[in-house]
């Protein structure tokens, strides 16, 4: 299926990876500025690409524009896990792409240290699942940097790539989505993308960007997900939502990939006369709650989803914001159609996961109520 969402096609599987593992600060409370002052081109021709590769783009991009920039991380080195990383440290050398121990609080921690001293970190945790080592380095150092020296000092120059989300068989350990967390802390942005475009866009804004950030990558999408993409150099704004599909009967909300499940139900949907506007968040804090307003003032009805479990979940906050600032508008309650209160699991996984055939139900139930 081809659409702006690019175009899900063969399947792919993770292989048995085994696990081995100067200059002074410019200085980060998150700023709401999205991007420095390069401009925005993605009108210009492109290749198609995967989103990996997307990914691997913008970090040679990153590398080669700015010479303070440093990739690191477990295996990063011959490439990663995923293979984001592929030729970076043959083109850039060992020593600004390099491996780390297999320690997520000692890699963020290097990298805070690392920003500080103004230069572009750009660290990778190998799993999201594993980024909870490093928790009390990006919540109570990373996040808090700026604000404790009273803006003399930051590290925002700090950017934490992890990738995140269901893969189809990765079991309770390696398909998790953690981004309600961090979305819980001031101080640092949350950024998913849903494409390869966006990807290359979101990634550029956010190792530019003068605040912390946690990129989340869905690596159910690294190989399927498949678009046009351009190979200049671009960016995308942050905290900026779009507005994929416009409708009139129903807002839905989401990110990440499950916005190709999304809208396959939007379609489904308007195959029954119920028309869908279908709204990519793309940076979960700070969020767009503007966007996301105007078109549940004009729809009447809202519904978020998200892999991650629905208790806590971002779809919550999301929900209670647009309630208090669209109650009399609203024409039936907010629904979330998420993931279950379980840990993640492997053989029911397509029990717990938030597919077409559910968004399609709630989406009906919630435009009939």
């Amino acid at each position: 299926m081809a659409s702006v969402l690019g175009r899900y096609g063969r399947k792919w599987s993770l292989g048995c990876v085994s696990y081995h593992k100067n200059h002074l600060p410019r200085f980060s409370t998150v700023t709401h500025s999205a991007v420095p002052s390069e401009p925005i081109q993605q009108q210009q021709a492109g290749r198609s690409m995967n989103l990996y590769s997307a990914i691997n783009q913008a970090l040679h991009i990153a590398l080669e524009s700015d010479s303070r920039s440093y990739v690191f991380g477990e295996d990063v080195g011959f490439g990663g896990v995923f293979r984001c990383t592929t030729g970076l440290a043959e083109r850039f050398g060992k020593h600004r792409v390099f491996n780390t121990p297999l320690c997520e609080q000692g890699i963020v921690g290097f990298a805070i240290g690392l920003a500080a001293m103004d230069n572009r970190a750009v660290a990778e945790i190998q799993f999201a699942d594993y980024i909870f080592p490093a928790f009390d380095q990006i919540v109570n150092e990373a996040a808090k940097f700026r604000y404790r020296s009273g803006g003399q000092f930051n590290c925002g120059g700090l950017t934490i790539r992890a990738p995140y989300g269901a893969v189809g068989h990765g079991g309770h350990y390696h398909s998790q989505s953690p981004e309600a967390f961090f979305c819980h802390v001031p101080g640092i942005k949350v950024v998913i993308p849903r494409s390869p475009s966006q990807a290359k866009g979101l990634l550029l804004s956010s190792i530019r960007d003068q605040n912390p950030v946690v990129f989340f990558e869905p690596k159910w999408l690294y190989r399927l997900s498949v678009e046009e993409v351009p190979e200049h150099d671009y960016m995308l704004p942050l905290s900026e939502a779009e507005v994929i599909r416009e409708g009139s009967d129903i807002t839905l909300v989401g990110w990440g990939a499950q916005l190709s499940i999304m809208e396959q139900a939007c379609i489904d949907a308007e195959k029954e006369g119920i028309s869908c506007e279908l709204i990519d968040l793309k940076t979960l804090i700070p969020w767009d709650k503007e966007t996301v307003e105007a078109s549940v003032s004009k729809t009447g009805r809202l519904l978020v989803s998200h892999e991650a479990p629905i208790t806590g979940g971002f779809g919550a906050e999301i929900s209670a914001s647009i309630v208090e600032r669209c109650f009399l508008r609203l024409e039936a309650p907010v629904s979330r159609v998420c993931g279950l209160d379980t840990p993640f699991p492997l053989v029911f996984e397509p029990f717990y996961m938030p597919n077409k055939n559910k968004i399609l139900d709630a989406i009906r139930s919630t435009v009939n109520y």
